[in-house]
C-alpha cells in the first residue's frame, strides 16, 4: 500500500495496523524527515518524492484531501490506476465544496485549492479514468453530530462565547473525538464534510 502525500506520517502508522506494508509519498522535506524519524517500523517506511512521480510495486494507493492541489487531476488519477494495477484500488478523497465554502460562495478562498468538488463534479472526473466508482460522503456521526446540532439550532457558539466556557470545553472536547464520530454513507451527499471516492480500474465482473 502507497500514502501518497502522507504528510506528517500518522496516517501510514494507522493503515499499517492492518495492511502488509505500507510506503509514505511527500515531497516536504520537514514533513518527510518527521515522517521517517517518527513512524518508520518494520512495516512502515517513507519516500521523498512527488506523487506526480511515484512508482512502486503495490495493489492499493490512499490519496487523502490532496487530489483540489493538482493542477492536472485528470492526470493524476491515470497515474493512480497504473500505479494499483487492473486488479488494485485507490482510495481518494477531497473537500465538498458545498459544505467547505461559505454560504452562496463557489469556492472556500483556499488559496492552495486549484479546484474545489461538488459530489457530481467528483464523480464525473472520477469516472473519466476508473470503470468502478463508488462515491460516499464522510459525515458528522455520535458527538460531533449533537455539537453540529448545537451550534446550528441551540446556538451554541454564542453560549459558551457569553459563559466563558470556550476554552474549557473543547480542552475536553476535541481529544474525546475519535474515528467513532465520523460516518460514511452513500446517498444524497449534499451535505457530506469530505467525499471519497473508492475506485476501481476493472468493471464489475458478471455474476
Amino acid at each position: 500500500m502507497v500514502d501518497l502525500a502522507c504528510g506528517e506520517g500518522y496516517g501510514c502508522a494507522v493503515l499499517a495496523r492492518t495492511a502488509a506494508r505500507v510506503v509514505g509519498v511527500d515531497a516536504n522535506p520537514e514533513a518527510f524527515d518527521h515522517a521517517r524519524a517518527k513512524y518508520t517500523s518494520e512495516t512502515v517506511s517513507f519516500e521523498r518524492n512527488m506523487v506526480e512521480l511515484w512508482r512502486g510495486d503495490v495493489d492499493c494507493a490512499v490519496f487523502l484531501q490532496t487530489i483540489e492541489h493538482i493542477p492536472d487531476p485528470d492526470g493524476m488519477l491515470d497515474h493512480l490506476r497504473d500505479i494499483v494495477g487492473p486488479d488494485g484500488v485507490a482510495y481518494v478523497s477531497t473537500p465538498n465544496v458545498l459544505t467547505l465554502a461559505p454560504k452562496g460562495a463557489e469556492r472556500s478562498g483556499n488559496p492552495w485549492h486549484v479546484r474545489e468538488y461538488r459530489p457530481e463534479d467528483y464523480r464525473a472526473l472520477c469516472e473519466r479514468h476508473f470503470p468502478r466508482v463508488d462515491l460516499l460522503g464522510l459525515f458528522h456521526a455520535r458527538k460531533l453530530r449533537a455539537h453540529q446540532f448545537a451550534i446550528e439550532r441551540l446556538g451554541w457558539d454564542r453560549i459558551h462565547a457569553a459563559t466563558r466556557l470556550t476554552q474549557p470545553f473543547y480542552d475536553r472536547f476535541t481529544p474525546a473525538i475519535s474515528a467513532r464520530d465520523f460516518a460514511l454513507r452513500r446517498g444524497d451527499l449534499t451535505r457530506a464534510l469530505d467525499l471519497v471516492a473508492v475506485l476501481r480500474p476493472q468493471a464489475r465482473r458478471p455474476g
